[in-house]
């Protein structure tokens, strides 16, 4: 049996370099950010589109094929993502979508104990020793490709990553191009 071919596709290098600035970008605001949603769009575009931003973006420098991010800064996800994402629809300039969100975790032991009330549940996580705080950064693109970037807060140095990281929140994104 021969594996399949797992070189990365230059759209979905271009969604990575993408979805690191995004991380950089977050992680510089350091922790308890609100969720933050990014339009992705060909970098290119975007100079034709704004030559002013040309250096700023350092575009003669980057691929042609690079993605660039737009923050949304009138977005507001507020305590439900799900719903907040339903209600977006991107236009066809937006090659893409990401979104950078902070959650907390528990180890699967201590997750038996989680309490059924919402709110409950909510302080029981806050409190618990062994709370884990995770920043995970998810994108993806018209095209198919998709990527997320995750970082513990308790181990800041290490960034890991993977298309199959944060598969319901690829999907919910993906609707939102659709």
């Amino acid at each position: 049996m021969t594996e399949p071919d797992s070189t990365p596709t230059d759209a979905a290098d271009a969604l990575v370099a993408a979805l690191m600035e995004i991380e950089r970008h977050v992680s510089s605001l350091g922790w308890d950010q609100p969720a933050r949603l990014f339009a992705l769009v060909r970098t290119a575009d975007l100079v034709a589109a704004e030559p002013h931003l040309a250096e700023a973006l350092d575009a003669e420098h980057r691929p042609a094929d690079a993605i660039s991010s737009i923050e949304q800064d009138t977005w507001h996800a507020g305590e439900d993502i799900v719903t907040a994402l339903q209600g977006i629809a991107w236009p066809d300039t937006v090659e893409g979508c990401a979104l950078a969100i902070e959650r907390a975790f528990l180890p699967s032991d201590a997750e038996v104990d989680i309490p059924e009330d919402p709110e409950e549940a909510a302080r029981y996580v806050a409190e618990h020793p062994r709370r884990q705080d995770i920043r995970v950064v998810a994108g993806v693109l018209r095209s198919g490709e998709q990527q997320s970037l995750a970082r513990l807060a308790s181990a800041p140095e290490e960034l890991l990553g993977g298309p199959e990281l944060a598969p319901g929140l690829s999907a919910l994104l993906s609707r939102t191009l659709r």
